[in-house]
């Protein structure tokens, strides 16, 4: 575990780009200005607030809100292929030429759609949620996520309504419902706790239509090809990560999509990896070449 162990932290600098339709992504950086560059794609109902690795010495770390979520402006209808266009006017905008990127949870695969229209250098996928629509899953899922997953398929309008449900204090208790011990002990640490629900509410300042969105996208098959990213991959999990929605299998078959993918798996770690383990994450992303 990385000294620190949490390493959260209020943001050093807040702000909005507007891109050439005329809305605007919502930002919070961690670290120096001048610092190697590092986009976050946040996890599921969470939103720029929640950074990670704050103790990491040289990193900038730039978190940035998906369309409808937080302070970015709402995108009805959004699919990948718009989240990738977003951030290449974002990166455009902010002088920021192919940065590392973390996909952390559901944000795994948005930060792969960045990755597969060529926008970013080398990729960390954390705890990633796995593209659980693969018929090669279907035997491993709970009866109540495949359900959702089959509804997402027939009927996608059902299911981003009934996403749309999701409020930040049931999300709070799903998290902790679904975590084990181990990730138990850091969410509910009163510094991490304080971060984590305050990205929550952040995240649903728009109303739930973002969060359904996202979910929506993320439980259906994905639409890009993920091995023709060449760029290198690594994907980190904790073995003693129970959530139901992350990868069944900690990302062996996601790694054999990817010519340059690298998988690592902690015994002694779960889901809450990307905290406990940020200086481990950051300085093997920064050092691929």
């Amino acid at each position: 575990m990385d000294s620190g162990v949490v390493g959260v932290a209020d943001p050093d600098r807040l702000g909005r780009t507007r891109l050439p339709d005329g809305r605007s992504l919502g930002w919070a950086e961690w670290g120096p200005e001048d610092g190697t560059p590092v986009l976050l794609c946040p996890g599921a109902a969470t939103s720029r607030w929640l950074g990670f690795g704050a103790h990491v010495p040289g990193i900038r770390l730039i978190s940035v809100d998906r369309p409808g979520l937080g302070a970015s402006d709402p995108h009805p209808g959004r699919t990948f292929d718009d989240w990738a266009a977003d951030i290449a006017d974002l990166l455009a905008a902010r002088s920021l030429t192919r940065p590392a990127i973390v996909g952390f949870s559901q944000g795994a695969p948005f930060a792969l759609a960045c990755a597969t229209a060529g926008l970013t250098g080398p990729v960390a996928l954390v705890s990633a949620g796995d593209e659980l629509a693969d018929p090669r899953f279907a035997d491993r899922l709970p009866p109540e996520v495949r359900g959702m997953l089959d509804l997402a398929a027939r009927d996608p309008s059902a299911a981003e309504s009934l996403f749309a449900t999701m409020t930040p204090d049931a999300m709070w208790d799903m998290v902790i419902t679904m975590s084990g011990g181990t990730d138990r002990e850091v969410y509910t640490t009163p510094e991490f706790e304080r971060a984590y629900r305050r990205a929550m509410a952040e995240c649903f300042a728009h109303g739930s239509a973002g969060y359904a969105r996202d979910t929506l996208l993320a439980m259906r098959r994905w639409p890009f090809d993920i091995g023709a990213i060449t760029v290198p991959v690594d994907l980190w999990f904790g073995a003693k990560d129970t959530s139901p929605v992350h990868s069944p299998d900690f990302g062996e078959l996601l790694a054999t999509r990817m010519p340059a993918a690298r998988r690592h798996v902690d015994s002694d770690a779960g889901g809450a990896i990307l905290w406990t383990h940020a200086e481990a994450i950051l300085s093997t992303l920064t050092s691929r070449d």
